[in-house]
C-alpha cells in the first residue's frame, strides 16, 4: 500500500533508477535524505564533507527545508583519524541547531577516493 504523500526527490544520479532508491523522500512534515558523497569532489575528508553538506542542503531546501530542520546525522568515515577534521565541518554547520548524531568508521564507501558519507533527517 502506497504512503500517501509522499515525495521522492532526485538528485539526477542515473545512480537513483538503477539501484532503486531517492536521494531524500519526504513524507508530510518528515524528511529523509540518503547516505551522500561528495562524489569525489575534495582531496580531504574535510573537503569532501563540505561538499556533502552542500548536496545534503541542496535535497533539504527542493523538500523545503533547510539545515535548521535536521534532527539527525548519521556520519561514516573510512578512517577515524578523520573523526575531528569531519566533526569541525558538522560544527560549523550545525553547531547551534545541534541535531543527535553518531560517528562510525566502515571499511569502505562506494568508491575507494570517497572517505565520507553522511545521512540526515529533518522535520518540519
Amino acid at each position: 500500500m502506497p504512503i500517501e504523500n509522499r515525495v521522492n526527490i532526485s538528485s539526477g544520479s542515473p545512480r537513483e533508477p538503477f539501484l532503486g532508491y531517492s536521494r531524500a523522500v519526504r513524507v508530510g512534515n518528515l524528511i529523509f535524505i540518503a547516505g551522500t558523497t561528495s562524489g569525489g569532489v575534495g582531496n580531504t575528508a574535510a573537503d569532501q564533507a563540505r561538499e556533502i553538506f552542500a548536496r545534503i542542503r541542496t535535497a533539504l531546501n527542493q523538500a523545503g527545508a533547510d539545515y535548521e530542520n535536521v534532527v539527525r546525522t548519521r556520519v561514516y568515515l573510512t578512517d577515524i583519524a578523520d573523526f575531528d577534521a569531519v566533526g569541525a565541518v558538522h560544527g560549523e554547520i550545525f553547531g547551534d541547531i545541534r541535531p543527535v548524531t553518531a560517528v562510525v568508521q566502515v571499511s569502505a564507501l562506494a568508491a575507494p577516493e570517497l572517505t565520507v558519507e553522511i545521512e540526515a533527517d529533518a522535520v518540519l
